[in-house]
């Protein structure tokens, strides 16, 4: 199984362990029933910055000056910050943490960005084709155990 084959079944947990185990800040939001991942802990996991906040601060600006969506879409909230204070922190939902990975140029984003690649293009294909979705969802029950009947 390629490296791109095993980021197809992850869960939301695997996901957060690409961050090769380094710490990135999670809030649930009830309100909106979103989980909101801090965006200087995913620039500085991937960057390898010394100074994430600063790379953020660049980014930012650069995604304005393209009329990127991503900058408005970015919210804030409180989260733990090292001195065990909560801090008004920017913070991206998954759709937006994945726009910002293929943002970010690092070799550390090229795992993920091949499985999105990957993701988006069974999605077409089971546009195209909607017993592939069945056809998936029956492999997604075996690999969990589950009985099918066929």
């Amino acid at each position: 199984m390629s490296p791109t084959e095993n980021l197809r079944y992850m869960s939301y947990e695997s996901i957060i362990n690409l961050f090769e185990g380094k710490k990135v800040r999670v809030v649930w939001n009830e309100q909106k029933e979103k989980y909101y991942f801090s965006v200087v802990d995913i620039v500085q996991v991937l960057t390898g910055s010394t100074n994430p906040r600063r790379y953020w601060s660049d980014l930012k600006r650069k995604l304005s000056a393209e009329g990127s969506e991503l900058y408005a879409k970015i919210v804030q909230q409180k989260m733990p910050s090292s001195d065990g204070k909560k801090y008004l922190t920017d913070v991206a939902d998954l759709e937006q943490t994945l726009c910002l990975i293929q943002s970010v140029p690092s070799p550390k984003a090229d795992p993920l960005k091949l499985w999105l690649a990957e993701v988006g293009a069974q999605r077409i294909d089971q546009m195209i084709d909607p017993e592939l979705t069945f056809q998936m969802a029956v492999e997604d029950y075996r690999r969990q155990g589950e009985r099918v009947a066929a």
